[in-house]
């Protein structure tokens, strides 16, 4: 394991500080994937194993207690907000990242042995609830950690573009699950074969990438923000220090509530959303969500980079704007849409403005903290808001769409968005005022 740290970007290039902090990015993004992989695998493969957890012949009412659960989840991301940033901010990035990976195996490996309700009646979905508990702990302290670390080892010159590899990964770890996925279906197991016993390997998997991963992080260089930081301060990363920025906490909440309801309305419900809404097939909709996931990617460093150039608050205000204005009637017009194509065109154009804010909220909220809170900055507020806003976002819209009132779900993504925006046109630009050299 080394000590040597990733320095700030100098106004000369070199090559060999240039390949160290690729590499870092690199590795903490990859274990950023693996994760997510690892925490969508259960959202891609609801559809199989939601029998065997939940009984009953409604297949909308187990994909509900399916969100329930994954609601449920979230409850934990606040305490593991608070675990891993306080393990980021006083004993360092890496160990932090490395620790939360490790939680993501065991949760995963839970999940692929659990008996089934045939097998141990109600203890099966409670296995399966504290198994997704622990992926939650461990996301809960990923995400604050990983966006410091990106934020720290970048180029300050594109810092956007680079951090916005956070999103990169985060989806890419969705777009493994829905491959996977893929395979079963295509290549290797029947329909009934997976969901029997085949809904347990890529958990499986997912258990043995975490490792890999783990083992990756451990190697991972020390930013030179949290060394320099160490100098200044003697590190704390207390919630008693984070408090002394009350007005940066209140922006985080409100920069990441429309956003995140957003976020996880494009990509978790989507999936359950073309499938019992729109009417798609379970190919169909596997293709037309792989295919809008595919865009988001692609679009995460490009808006990465123009904030690089313009600043991240016109991004933010587009996202505010377009999505207060666009979500009600895109949503209702996917909803009436019975082609695939259609499907995939609609989703994307969400996506158009949806990236505004994926592609930058990583770096907007580590440039508003100091080096010795920023960590526990940035992932405890955004945990709160995240179980509130975000997890709850598909278990809302089922429930809606099972008392007859889908569209209301339309209106209230909608609002979420505006009360955000009304934070995107006041707050300042953290491009032009950033906190990212500051240890206080």
């Amino acid at each position: 394991m080394t000590d040597q740290a990733i320095k700030p970007a100098s106004e000369h290039f070199d090559i060999a500080d240039a390949e160290r902090r690729i590499k870092a990015i690199f590795i903490g993004s990859i274990g950023n994937l693996v994760e997510w992989y690892d925490f969508y695998a259960y959202t891609a493969f609801a559809l199989y194993f939601a029998p065997a957890f939940f009984p009953g012949s409604d297949p909308v009412v187990q994909q509900l207690n399916v969100a329930v659960v994954f609601a449920a989840t979230f409850l934990m991301r606040p305490l593991g907000g608070w675990f891993f940033g306080y393990l980021a901010d006083h004993f360092g990035r890496r160990i932090s990242l490395t620790l939360s990976v490790v939680f993501m195996c065991f949760g995963s490996l839970i999940i692929a042995v659990t008996p089934t309700y045939a097998s141990i009646g109600l203890a099966a979905p409670a296995i399966l609830a504290v198994a997704r508990v622990i992926e939650g702990l461990s996301l809960g302290g990923e995400y604050g950690a990983s966006a410091t670390y990106l934020s720290e080892v970048a180029d300050p010159r594109h810092r956007g573009f680079y951090s916005s590899f956070q999103y990169v990964t985060l989806i890419g770890g969705q777009l493994t699950a829905i491959i996977v996925l893929l395979l079963l279906q295509k290549v290797f197991l029947t329909p009934e074969e997976l969901k029997d016993w085949g809904w347990r390997i890529p958990f499986a998997i997912g258990a043995m990438l975490a490792i890999f991963a783990a083992v990756m992080r451990r190697g991972l260089h020390e930013t030179e923000a949290f060394e320099e930081a160490k100098k200044v301060v003697k590190p704390t990363g207390s919630i008693a220090n984070l408090l002394k920025y009350p007005r940066e906490l209140l922006l985080v909440v409100g920069l990441t509530a429309g956003g995140t309801a957003a976020f996880y309305t494009f990509t978790t419900y989507m999936q359950t959303f073309v499938k019992l809404s729109v009417g798609l097939t379970e190919d169909q909709t596997t293709f037309v969500i792989f295919g809008t996931l595919i865009f988001a990617t692609i679009l995460q460093p490009i808006y990465g980079a123009i904030s690089d150039k313009i600043g991240r608050k016109p991004l933010l205000i587009f996202f505010g704007v377009a999505g207060t204005l666009a979500t009600v009637p895109l949503l209702m017009t996917l909803k009436e849409t019975k082609s695939p194509f259609m499907a995939f065109v609609l989703i994307c154009c969400a996506w158009l403005f949806v990236a505004g804010y994926t592609s930058i909220n990583a770096v907007v909220k580590a440039e508003l903290f100091p080096t010795n809170v920023r960590a526990l900055g940035v992932g405890l507020p955004y945990a709160i808001t995240v179980s509130l806003f975000g997890g709850t976002a598909p278990a809302i819209a089922l429930y809606f769409k099972t008392i007859g009132h889908e569209d209301w779900f339309y209106y209230y993504l909608s609002g979420i968005i505006c009360l955000s925006l009304i934070i995107y046109a006041t707050m300042r630009d953290t491009k032009h005022a950033s906190a990212m050299h500051r240890h206080e």
